[in-house]
């Protein structure tokens, strides 16, 4: 049994990590300050002998005794971010740096959740992890996109000067259960629209393409990650399956047998025109690939959203 450190445990990605932490029999400590987490999303895990729950936020120190950190910790939706620009860079470079100082004195294994965004509107496609990228350094997205490629940086530094055990993942879009159904991104508007009969707002024309993964996929390969023996370059994680905006609607009012129509809206500023990974260095390095086909996955996510529109009639 390890003892391991999730921040941003409430969260989409966070609350699944924890999850799968304890069904592999490890004590986990969540760690949120419930900006953009919610505790609906652990509430079925405070009844677990094993999982502790500390509403903290990261740019303050934590003064724990942990074996691994997965610092996820960071607003991932434009929507969020856009609200607190400063709170979430923040917590992507100072948060950042004190869950390193925090490895550093526990000598604890860290994975740092990077993002597909450190790419920007990317030049190179698919994207591998040498692309150094194409980010506006001061749009409206910055504050993530910047405050994530910063991390980056802090967490090499850390590896360099101080030998510790780190590794990074460049997480792409990801889908599922416990998603924020006011997040504003991609699936979730779509099936929340598509299960109200309501029209499906793209931005722009919906030929910008994405990669989805489910979101048991990629925690697997967050685990297979921090498992692996030190590595010293980001990993991609994400499904390499790419799908246009306009095909992902069409599917979901199919999967949702809505009488949803399509509105086409103004395209946001800064939103990548492609997005797909290349995920040679996940397969041969870690063994992992995702599993979960599309259609599957959104059946489930679908499913999830029905329960929580019920829910709140």
């Amino acid at each position: 049994m390890k003892k391991i450190l999730v921040t941003g445990g409430a969260g989409f990605l966070g609350s699944h990590l924890c999850k799968k932490l304890l069904q592999k029999g490890h004590e986990v400590l969540c760690v949120d300050n419930l900006f953009t987490g919610q505790k609906s999303n652990i509430v079925q895990l405070l009844k677990h002998p094993n999982f502790e729950f500390v509403r903290h936020d990261i740019t303050f120190p934590l003064y724990v005794e942990v074996d691994e950190i997965y610092n996820l910790a960071c607003p991932a939706s434009p929507i969020q971010y856009q609200k607190k620009p400063v709170q979430t860079i923040k917590t992507a470079v100072l948060g950042t740096i004190n869950m390193l100082g925090l490895s550093k004195r526990t000598n604890a294994r860290f994975l740092q959740a990077s993002t597909s965004e450190i790419y920007g509107d990317p030049l190179m496609h698919p994207q591998k992890e040498e692309y150094w990228g194409n980010v506006n350094p001061i749009g409206i997205r910055s504050c993530y996109d910047e405050g994530k490629r910063c991390g980056e940086t802090i967490t090499m530094d850390y590896s360099r000067q101080y030998n510790l055990d780190v590794r990074i993942a460049r997480i792409f879009n990801t889908y599922g259960p416990k998603m924020d159904r006011n997040d504003g991104r991609v699936i979730s508007n779509f099936i929340v629209q598509a299960l109200q009969n309501k029209p499906l707002s793209i931005y722009g024309d919906g030929m910008q393409t994405r990669s989805f993964c489910y979101v048991d996929d990629l925690i697997n390969g967050l685990i297979k990650l921090m498992e692996i023996n030190k590595i010293d370059i980001p990993i991609n994680i994400g499904n390499p399956n790419e799908i246009n905006v306009l095909e992902t609607a069409e599917k979901i009012i199919n999967l949702t047998k809505s009488s949803s129509t399509i509105s086409f809206i103004p395209k946001l500023e800064d939103d990548p025109q492609k997005r797909n990974p290349n995920i040679d260095k996940a397969i041969s390095l870690l063994g992992w690939r995702p599993v979960i086909p599309i259609d599957k996955g959104l059946i489930k996510t679908i499913a999830y959203f029905k329960k929580i529109l019920d829910n709140a009639r």
